[in-house]
């Protein structure tokens, strides 16, 4: 086991490497009940999308860790979750067994272009400070992604955003952020982890005498047997006709942007990268999220992709696969019991969400912000990603406003045909959209 995940040359150990693996789990494992509470309202049957969550979890992570030796994550990726049923099925109006074919076609497509080494070039076509931008901007994305689910920010009809009146929630998830903060200060190992268990510990007081909030860690049960009634079930011929061209490509491009950023972003802000500079073992990780991708088609569920939440588990001193691993084993059990996963409420794993965007943060300084034709489109796109709350559109404006600026300034050089490539990517994806 050391030899193979390398865990010396890493600077870890195996109990660095499960407690990261635990963390990473807790910080993703929300995704079991939300993707199938998304895609059941596309008509898809509840308890098989869980089922097929938990499979493509497992199998994906599990790859990611034996074969791409990346403390990374994969799972069913939020926002492709919603294009698979707000847009493709209820929007487009096309049967969710058709939208099942066009998830595994785009798999089908993303191996290829991760076989011959395309993705791995499309990675390598983009500008460092556009990396360290993408890392920094996914920092702010978890961010607020953390204080959305604590409640601590909310919806406001007069500034946009707000913050809410103090409550017994609120406090709790106070609670948990300063105390986990505290332990990461402290060196406290498992600190992050420990942070999750505490709280959810102290948010069981909720709705037990505390100001009339309804209760928050709820026990459903524990048995739950997997229902695998969606595997196979996808319109293999139907998916390919060409009114469905439009959303396997949407596909394509949304998953490819968000797993090349998330891959592009984990690296940089835990220095995940090999000696040119790249992205560790980034062709492996492509195509193991272009297999992920393809057996969510095949067992019912949208696409998979890296996770950002990953950095959970990374931070804790997560660096080889065997974290990947760990974490998709964890993943297993709950083909049973899924119940479980209620226990662990929102403002639980709110407060690691926070902390990790300091450190998604760091990468910043590597950016010259005194060179303004690399600042400016860095922090478009640091600045979009939460502000719209899609990678993807940081992505796209902070490629478009580089070659832009590049161009403007004479700086012909800077700019590769694949990066102009990628540019009339992110046009046509502005144009379909």
């Amino acid at each position: 086991m050391h030899s193979y995940f390398q865990l010396k040359q890493n600077n870890t150990s195996v109990q660095t490497e499960v407690i990261a693996g635990i963390s990473s789990f807790l910080a993703t494992s929300y995704i079991i009940v939300v993707n199938p509470g998304i895609l059941s309202q596309a008509g898809l049957p509840f308890n098989a999308v869980l089922t097929a969550t938990v499979v493509v979890c497992f199998l994906s992570s599990f790859m990611m860790g034996i074969y791409a030796h990346n403390p990374i994550v994969v799972a069913p990726g939020m926002g492709l979750n919603a294009f698979f049923t707000y847009s493709a099925v209820l929007g487009l109006g096309i049967p969710w067994q058709t939208a099942l074919g066009a998830v595994f076609w785009s798999g089908i497509f993303f191996l290829v272009l991760s076989v011959f080494n395309i993705r791995t070039y499309i990675v390598k076509a983009i500008p460092r400070p556009l990396r360290y931008a993408i890392a920094a901007g996914i920092g702010l994305f978890i961010t607020l992604i953390g204080l959305a689910n604590a409640g601590f920010v909310v919806k406001s009809p007069a500034t946009i955003l707000s913050h809410a009146r103090l409550n017994p929630t609120l406090l709790i998830f106070i609670a948990g952020l300063f105390l986990t903060a505290i332990l990461i200060v402290r060196h406290v190992k498992g600190a992050i982890l420990l942070g999750i268990i505490v709280t959810t510990l102290l948010a069981l007081t909720i709705g037990r005498g505390w100001g009339g909030d309804s209760q928050l860690v709820k026990y459903s049960g524990v048995f739950a047997a997997p229902d695998f009634s969606l595997l196979g079930k996808l319109d293999w011929i139907g998916s390919l006709k060409f009114a469905v061209l439009p959303v396997i490509f949407a596909f394509v491009f949304t998953d490819l942007f968000d797993s090349l950023s998330t891959l592009v972003g984990l690296a940089e802000a835990a220095n995940l990268i090999d000696e040119n500079g790249d992205p560790r073992n980034i062709k492996r990780a492509l195509i193991v999220d272009a297999i992920s991708t393809t057996v969510g088609g095949l067992v019912g569920s949208s696409p998979g992709t890296a996770y950002i939440e990953s950095a959970v588990g990374i931070e804790e001193g997560g660096r080889t696969g065997l974290t990947a691993i760990v974490a998709a084993l964890l993943f297993l059990p709950f083909l049973f019991l899924a119940p479980l996963l209620s226990m662990v409420p929102s403002i639980a794993t709110a407060p690691a969400l926070v902390l990790v965007g300091t450190f998604m943060l760091r990468p910043v300084i590597k950016i010259n912000w005194m060179q303004l034709d690399d600042a400016i489109p860095a922090f478009l796109a640091m600045v979009i990603i939460p502000f719209s709350y899609s990678i993807s559109q940081g992505i796209i404006w902070g490629f478009l406003s580089w070659t832009v600026i590049k161009a403007a300034s004479g700086k012909w050089k800077e700019l590769s045909p694949a990066l102009l490539a990628i540019d009339a990517f992110c046009v046509l994806a502005l144009i379909i959209e």
